[in-house]
C-alpha cells in the first residue's frame, strides 16, 4: 500500500508537466498560424499595391483585360473569400469604375473639342475653295491661274483632313451629290493627295456610283492613295486597277513600297473593318487618321477594306476597296458610257487644246480632262511643282487649272453647306 502510495506522487507530477507541454505546443502552433496569416494579408496587401492596381491601371489606358478579372486573382488563393480578399476585390472595383468613368467623360470631351474645330474649320475652307473656284473659272491671266492651283489643292487636301477626323467623330462626311461613273469618282479621289501626279487609273470603266456612296468612296479612295503614294519612293508609280466581280467592284490601289510588317498589317486590318469603336483618348502619338476613318466609312456605307502584299503588282502593298452592286446606279439613259476617251494617267495636269466635246453632262477636252470654265486655245506646257518658288512660264497657268477642272464631275454638292465648293481631305 505504501509502495502504490509512492508511485502515485511520484508520476503525479509528470502527468501535470505533460499537460502543460501539450497546452504549450498548442500556443505556439496557433501562434504560428496567426503570424502566418498576418503574412498573407501583408504579401496580399503589397501585391495589391504592386501589381493588381497597375495592371487595372494599364488595361483602362489600353483597352485590354477581362471586364470579369481585369487584374487577376489573389497571390494567396486561400484569402479570395475571406473579409481581406472581399475588401481588396471591392478597393479594385471601385478603382476601375472610376477609371471608367474618367474615360467616358475625356472621350466625350474630346470628341465634342474635334467636331467644334472642325465644324468651325470647315466653312473658313469651303469658303476658300468657292472664292479660289471663281477665279479658276474667270480668270484668264495665265500667272494667276499658276499660283491659284496650289492653293485650291493646298485647300483641298486641308478639307480632306477635316473630313476624316468629322468621320472618325461620328459625323457623315458632309456631301450628297449626283451619281457619278465610277472613274469619275476615283479622280475625284486622285485630286485631294499631295502627290496626285504619281497616281494612274485606267481609261475607262463602264459604271456609276450611286448619289449617297459618291463622297464616302471618293474619301476613301483618297486616304488609301495618299497612303499609298507616302509609304512609296516619290518617283513610283501608285496604280489603281478596276475588277468586275460577281458581287460587286474592287477598286485595286498598288503602291511600290516596301511593304508591311505582320503586326503592321494585322492593326491596318482592324482599324480599316470598323468593327472596332474609335476613341480618340487612346490613339498613339502622333495620332494616324486615315485608316480610322476608312474604317469608319465603310463600316457606315456598306463597302469593305483590306489590304495585302501577295498580290501587289509591284511587290508593296495592295489596297482593295469592294464596292457592292448595291452601291452602283445604273447610267443616264442619253448618256454615253462614262469613262471613254479617259486619259492613263488621271490627274495629268497636261492638256491640249482642241474644243472640248460633251460626255456625261459636263465637258470633257480630247485628252479626257473635264473642263469647268472659260479656256482659251494654244499650247500647254506641264505643271511645275505645286509651290513655284518663281513665277512659272507661259502657259502653265492653263495646265494648271485644266486639273482642277478635271475634278468638278464629282465636286457639286446639292445638300448641306450650300457654298461648300469641291473636293478635298487626310
Amino acid at each position: 500500500m505504501t509502495s502504490l502510495i509512492q508511485d502515485v506522487l511520484l508520476y503525479a507530477p509528470s502527468a501535470g508537466f505533460v499537460a502543460a507541454s501539450a497546452v504549450a505546443v498548442r500556443y505556439r502552433g496557433a501562434r504560428a498560424s496567426a503570424l502566418r496569416q498576418v503574412a498573407a494579408r501583408d504579401e496580399e496587401a503589397r501585391h495589391l499595391a504592386s501589381t493588381r492596381l497597375p495592371a487595372l491601371v494599364y488595361a483602362s489606358q489600353n483597352g485590354t483585360g477581362n471586364s470579369a478579372s481585369p487584374t487577376g486573382t489573389t497571390l494567396h488563393q486561400q484569402l479570395a473569400k475571406t473579409e481581406t480578399g472581399v475588401a481588396y476585390r471591392s478597393v479594385l472595383d471601385q478603382v476601375d469604375a472610376a477609371l471608367k468613368a474618367a474615360d467616358t467623360r475625356a472621350e466625350a470631351s474630346s470628341r465634342a473639342a474635334v467636331q467644334a474645330t472642325t465644324s468651325s474649320l470647315q466653312p473658313l475652307v469651303y469658303d476658300i475653295q468657292t472664292a479660289i473656284t471663281h477665279l479658276l473659272a474667270t480668270q484668264h491671266d495665265e500667272e494667276i491661274l499658276a499660283r491659284l492651283q496650289p492653293l485650291d489643292h493646298s485647300a483641298s487636301q486641308l478639307a480632306r483632313r477635316l473630313q476624316i477626323l468629322a468621320v472618325i467623330t461620328g459625323k457623315w462626311p458632309g456631301r450628297q451629290r449626283d451619281d457619278v461613273p465610277m472613274l469619275d469618282a476615283v479622280r475625284g479621289g486622285v485630286s485631294r493627295i499631295r502627290d496626285y501626279l504619281r497616281v494612274k487609273v485606267p481609261r475607262e470603266f463602264p459604271y456609276y456610283l450611286g448619289s449617297r456612296f459618291v463622297e464616302p468612296v471618293v474619301l476613301a479612295v483618297a486616304e488609301l492613295l495618299d497612303n499609298a503614294a507616302r509609304h512609296s519612293a516619290p518617283r513610283t508609280p501608285v496604280e489603281v486597277s478596276f475588277v468586275d466581280a460577281h458581287q460587286g467592284i474592287s477598286i485595286e490601289i498598288h503602291d511600290a513600297g516596301s511593304g508591311m510588317t505582320a503586326e503592321v498589317r494585322e492593326e491596318a486590318a482592324r482599324r480599316l473593318s470598323g468593327q472596332h469603336p474609335v476613341q480618340l483618348t487612346k490613339l498613339h502619338t502622333p495620332p494616324a487618321f486615315g485608316h480610322l476613318g476608312v474604317g469608319a466609312l465603310a463600316r457606315q456605307y456598306g463597302f469593305s477594306v483590306r489590304l495585302d502584299q501577295a498580290h501587289s503588282v509591284h511587290g508593296g502593298t495592295r489596297a482593295v476597296v469592294f464596292v457592292p452592286r448595291t452601291m452602283l446606279a445604273a447610267p443616264p439613259a442619253e448618256t454615253p458610257a462614262p469613262g471613254t476617251s479617259q486619259p492613263t494617267h488621271a490627274a495629268s495636269p497636261t492638256v491640249g487644246h482642241s474644243q472640248p466635246v460633251t460626255n456625261g453632262g459636263y465637258q470633257v477636252t480630247p485628252d479626257g480632262l473635264a473642263a469647268r470654265g472659260p479656256r482659251r486655245g494654244g499650247p500647254r506646257h506641264r505643271a511645275p511643282e505645286l509651290v513655284a518658288p518663281e513665277p512659272p512660264p507661259p502657259g502653265s497657268g492653263r495646265g494648271f487649272a485644266a486639273f482642277a477642272q478635271g475634278t468638278q464631275s464629282v465636286h457639286k454638292t446639292t445638300t448641306e453647306t450650300p457654298t461648300a465648293p469641291e473636293e478635298p481631305t487626310r
